[in-house]
């Protein structure tokens, strides 16, 4: 089964990362496609059919992203309020989304112990992601665990990160060929 990437990284260039996860993705081109929100549209004018015909082309998507400001990044934010639309993904009529499995691959800039409730953050991962939970259930979409790197704003090294770009080419491959889970915890 292929997956659907959704790369959604403002920056990319600078992130050592979410670029290496590129990099990674980039070397199973039949199992994955890569798809960069950002270089597709610079100037922010979703092409609203393209983007849900690509949807309705695969049975597992990944959203990929840092984690900004306990949220998404702005596009991604966009995109959803434009691509999941009603009548498509939810309402009347609205079921191309059902079943479908959705997770989530973050680089995350703070350390893990602050995404506990005793951490700076006082609250964890998946509190701070409810809101795509909430989404995917709505839309009737199979919310996976998410695949998350911790510490991404200070300076892995490289060993680290080829090690987390392996890890997600293995979350990847588990979730895309495996029964669906029931509900969402995370890995990593």
């Amino acid at each position: 089964m292929n997956t659907l990437v959704i790369l959604a990284h403002p920056n990319l260039e600078v992130s050592r990362v979410n670029q290496r996860w590129k990099e990674e993705l980039l070397q199973y081109p039949n199992d994955i496609t890569v798809h960069e929100i950002y270089k597709e549209y610079p100037d922010w004018n979703i092409d609203v059919p393209r983007e849900q015909n690509l949807l309705e082309t695969y049975h597992h998507v990944i959203l990929q992203f840092p984690l900004y400001w306990y949220s998404y990044p702005p596009l991604l934010k966009k995109w959803f309020d434009d691509v999941w639309a009603y009548g498509w993904a939810y309402g009347s009529k609205g079921d191309k989304l059902k079943g479908k499995r959705i997770g989530l691959a973050m680089s995350i800039g703070d350390k893990q112990e602050n995404y506990l409730p005793e951490g700076s953050v006082s609250f964890t991962v998946d509190e701070v992601i409810a809101p795509f939970k909430a989404s995917a259930g709505h839309v009737g979409a199979v919310a996976l665990p998410y695949f998350a790197v911790f510490g991404a704003s200070f300076q892995a090294s490289d060993e680290e990160n080829n090690h987390s770009a392996k890890e997600y080419i293995n979350y990847i491959l588990k979730y895309s060929s495996q029964a669906l889970p029931s509900q969402l915890s995370h890995h990593n």
